[in-house]
């Protein structure tokens, strides 16, 4: 048989939480790919869609100012020219824009799963093609009209002209290279008007703005990519979470199932088993104690006894685990009533005593005997402090000193220490021993019976009652646990009520007070 090997296990118990997000990213990075290689122009098609669905935007918005604007250029340019040849010019502006704007609502009504990207993008440069020339027809009128102050309006007409389109067609570049195209040519046009220096250097530089306006408006464009790129890394982190949390509230719905089956198990089981155990305790303790006469052979009363030992051991630790679960579950009931700890501490300790003298230690306590009651659980707190001195037992050596203390702790509570002088427990072990059925190395070493359920105990029943459990220890140090008691559980002491046993007496002195 081939020998198992840890790749095998983990390979079992499903990918790592580093491996998982590798393989996300991997099948992301993936589909990024395939995207790209089936756009024009480098994209995944949900940005080249976003992108044209914001030119149709941009020019559905600026319809109406454009139109505006080029009312004004016309009427401007009716005092140069004939009011005929300027509305002609805006007629072949109006329709061209119209054009544009029906070609941007057919882009925002089309469905995106069957919209051909390629054929929309072309569509859109033809139209800013068209547009941008009706606009440049303007420099028409220079030609038949021959006016230094016109050249110079439609020239700056084109400058503003040029600056909108490149905007409003950024997110398309080559929509903006063709929109700037007739523009430029047009302003270049004005030279073959004009001789002077001024003039030229003024068309120049009008044409230099132009080129700067298309610069700006790949900026633009940029801008516009890195904003949806990270609109859609966001919207992948929002989906990833919604999934982890989906992901996470079935574990938890599935963790709630298995934790109720356990609850239900161990409640069946329990009573299954303390059936059969009742009967082995009470058989083996009747043969222990030689109650039908002694036995034939001396073996067999070792064996009675040892029988009866290993039922009382297993009763313990069927108690201890059905006391976990229900801590757990949150089904541990509390009695609460008034508690002396000091006399339940006492309690425990004279219960332990006898163990303790068999290794010969012995016990010092510093109880301050002046502690009012608790409101607490008394069998809870019997259990906590007997675990607590039971595992001071088990671990301190023979001739050995533990120290008991009960007092009051800095904020009004009550706490009560246990601190043997054992060999301790190293730092990196501690959340070992805190754990269900965790062990020591000391205990594993000694061979000490245990099932390792009894500080978790103690941990989860301090809890239940508002308390903070801490463990202090180091190696050849001993051990010291403290187990402290809130404030609020402490039941102050009210004075007592004096008593006027003779009534006349009261009476006089109620009517000497009025």
């Amino acid at each position: 048989m081939s020998e198992l090997t840890a790749q095998m296990v983990q390979r079992g118990r499903g990918p790592t939480a580093e491996e998982a997000a590798r393989r996300r990213q991997l099948a992301r990075d993936v589909r990024s790919a395939r995207e790209r290689l089936t756009s024009s122009i480098g994209l995944e098609r949900a940005f080249d869609y976003e992108l044209l669905r914001l030119y149709a935007e941009y020019r559905i918005g600026a319809f109406l100012p454009l139109m505006l604007l080029a009312l004004c250029v016309a009427a401007a340019s009716a005092f140069w020219s004939p009011v005929a040849l300027s509305a002609a010019w805006f007629g072949g502006v109006l329709a061209s824009a119209g054009g544009v704007a029906a070609l941007a609502r057919f882009l925002l009504r089309a469905d995106p799963d069957h919209l051909s990207l390629r054929s929309a993008r072309r569509r859109a440069m033809v139209g800013e093609f068209l547009q941008s020339t009706a606009w440049a027809l303007l420099v028409v009128i220079v030609f038949a009209i021959d006016s230094t102050n016109l050249r110079t309006f439609v020239m700056f007409a084109l400058v503003i002209v040029a600056a909108v389109t490149t905007t409003l067609a950024a997110t398309v570049p080559f929509a903006a290279y063709a929109g700037l195209l007739p523009l430029s040519a047009a302003a270049l046009s004005l030279l073959a008007m004009t001789r002077d220096v001024e003039s030229v250097l003024l068309i120049t530089m009008a044409v230099g703005a132009q080129l700067f306006f298309l610069l700006l408006s790949n900026h633009l464009h940029a801008s516009t990519v890195a904003a949806l790129r990270s609109r859609a890394e966001k919207d992948a982190i929002f989906g990833e979470l919604e999934q982890a949390k989906a992901n996470s509230d079935e574990a938890r719905r599935r963790a709630e199932e298995a934790n109720l089956a356990k609850s239900r198990f161990l409640a069946t089981m329990s009573h299954e088993l303390r059936t059969p155990l009742n009967a082995i305790l009470g058989f083996s303790e009747v043969m222990k104690n030689q109650v039908f006469g002694p036995h034939a052979a001396p073996s067999y009363q070792e064996y009675s006894t040892d029988i009866h030992d290993s039922g009382l051991h297993l009763l313990n630790l069927i108690n201890e685990i059905l006391d976990l679960s229900r801590i757990e579950a949150g089904r541990y009931e509390l009695n609460e009533e008034a508690v002396q700890l000091a006399y339940v501490v006492e309690e425990c300790r004279h219960m332990m005593s006898l163990r303790a003298r068999a290794k010969n230690q012995t016990f010092r306590e510093l109880v301050d005997p002046s502690l009012p009651r608790l409101w607490a659980d008394e069998r809870a707190v019997r259990q906590i402090v007997l675990n607590v001195l039971s595992n001071a037992i088990k671990f301190t050596p023979p001739g050995g000193e533990i120290v008991v203390k009960v007092g009051w702790t800095s904020s009004g509570g009550q706490y009560v220490s246990v601190k043997d002088t054992g060999p301790g427990i190293p730092e990196d072990e501690i959340p070992t021993v805190m754990s269900s059925f965790g062990r020591g190395s000391l205990a594993i070493k000694t061979a000490e019976q245990g099932s390792g359920l009894g500080l978790p105990i103690v941990k989860g029943l301090v809890d239940l009652h508002g308390g903070s459990f801490q463990l202090k220890s180091k190696p050849r140090e001993g051990t010291e646990v403290i187990v402290t008691f809130p404030a609020a559980r402490v039941m102050d002491a009210l004075p007592a009520i004096e008593v006027d046993e003779d009534p006349a007496r009261a009476g006089r002195a109620a009517v000497r007070a009025a």
